[in-house]
């Protein structure tokens, strides 16, 4: 008989990096990184926030480096990555997660609220996943998450700008995982639908836009925080060394329409 081997989610000895790890999904994705051995940095743009989420990856007995920034500034993204590898001494995974979200209808979209939400879910990711790639690419290994969202696959009335936003981030994803797969990079993202969080509560106190999730979610309920962050496991361990350039959608069904 043959014996295949098992596949491999421990995290132990490996470094993670999250960006928007204050609240919401962010700091979900850093606490469970943690729990699963990984020592930990993370950034977002609120102090308070990103103190509360280090202390409570301190609890679960792993490190933890944190520093308030601003992803879009590219020159204090550049100092961040440098500072946990001086820290950490290597950085194995990046969860490129931080996001903004402005919902108005295309004719009223402003120039503006464009440019915010494309500086931060477009661009941002890049620069983040260049920072790193190098470190990746010298150590040549490293695992790359990039979070899109169901946006990036289909039409949502009222995100225009977050659509495209999400398409680029899909498509990025594929050209960094072609470009880098040479050094062992692994280039992934995760699509989730709506998920019940900080960022998306206003959103589903209206009960036309709630009852419009519900009615595209063939599972028939709205995704919790515990429906995505075993996804973000899964690619930053050994199990799926075999996947890159994949867009995994976490939406109970949506775009299986």
């Amino acid at each position: 008989m043959v014996m295949t081997e098992q596949p491999e989610f421990d995290l132990s000895g490996k470094t993670a990096m999250v960006t928007g790890a204050g609240r919401g999904l962010g700091k979900a994705f850093a606490l469970a990184l943690a729990r699963y051995g990984a020592d930990v940095a993370i950034c977002s743009r609120t102090t308070a926030e990103i103190e509360q989420t280090a202390a409570e990856i301190e609890d679960l007995g792993r490190r933890v480096y944190f520093q308030a920034v601003d992803v879009t500034n590219r020159a204090a993204v550049e100092s961040w990555v440098q500072s946990c590898r001086r820290e950490f001494g290597r950085v194995d995974i990046l969860v490129n997660n931080a996001g903004i979200n402005i919902p108005q209808w295309a004719l009223d979209v402003t120039e503006e609220a464009w440019d915010s939400i494309i500086e931060v879910n477009q661009k941002a990711v890049f620069f983040v996943a260049q920072a790193v790639g190098r470190i990746m690419k010298d150590q040549r290994s490293g695992k790359i998450i990039n979070v899109s969202s169901d946006a990036g696959a289909v039409g949502l009335p009222r995100r225009a700008a977050y659509c495209a936003s999400k398409g680029a981030v899909n498509q990025l994803t594929k050209v960094l995982a072609i470009e880098w797969a040479r050094y062992n990079i692994n280039v992934n993202a995760i699509a989730p639908a709506f998920i019940e969080t900080p960022f998306t509560e206003p959103m589903f106190q209206e009960p036309e836009f709630r009852d419009y999730v519900l009615g595209h979610t063939p599972l028939g309920r709205v995704g919790e925080t515990r429906d995505v962050v075993g996804a973000v496991i899964l690619l930053a361990s050994p199990a799926s060394d075999y996947i890159t350039g994949h867009i995994l959608h976490i939406d109970g069904g949506w775009t299986a329409h």
